[in-house]
């Protein structure tokens, strides 16, 4: 049994460092499931660019031909940051596996290129004005925490 707590604790990364053998088996569950969530996140930006496509040619096939009005060319730039932000996921998932740390300046980046793709697509027309100071706080919490997690690295 000493020799079995030994091979858990010492492979790096992998247990997390446990002596318990249940905690180890549990950690690499959890690593496989990760494995799993990026490759169905690849699948999901497949099907993203596939969607960008269709979205385009559709468009671009009907009358008039070859021209978007503003409503559409909106609607394609809220597909391609949807794309965007699915990589940035995939990027988030991908540092998961290589390191038992989360890696805060790419989660930030990752919010605030989501709300970054909110406020490209807000229709102001008929968005309330409660709701737009709202994002407009939550952009500047985010480009600050970005702005601070950035300096801390650079120290």
């Amino acid at each position: 049994m000493e020799d079995l707590k030994y091979c858990v604790t010492d492979q790096k990364g992998v247990g997390g460092g446990h002596d318990d053998l249940i905690i180890h088996y549990c950690h690499k569950v959890i690593r496989q499931a990760v494995r799993a969530l990026a490759v169905l996140m690849v699948l999901v930006i497949l099907w993203g660019i596939l969607d960008v496509v269709w979205v385009l040619y559709e468009k671009l096939l009907e009358p008039p031909w070859f021209l978007l009005n503003i409503n559409d060319i909106l609607a394609t730039f809220g597909a391609f940051l949807a794309v965007l932000i699915a990589i940035e996921i995939f990027l988030n998932i991908t540092l998961y596996l290589r390191e038992d740390i989360i890696h805060v300046k790419l989660v930030v980046a990752t919010a605030l290129m989501a709300i970054a793709r909110k406020v490209i697509v807000f229709d102001f027309n008929t968005l309330a004005v409660g709701y737009i100071y709202a994002t407009a706080a939550v952009v500047l919490a985010l480009g600050v925490a970005y702005w601070m997690v950035s300096h801390s690295n650079e120290r």
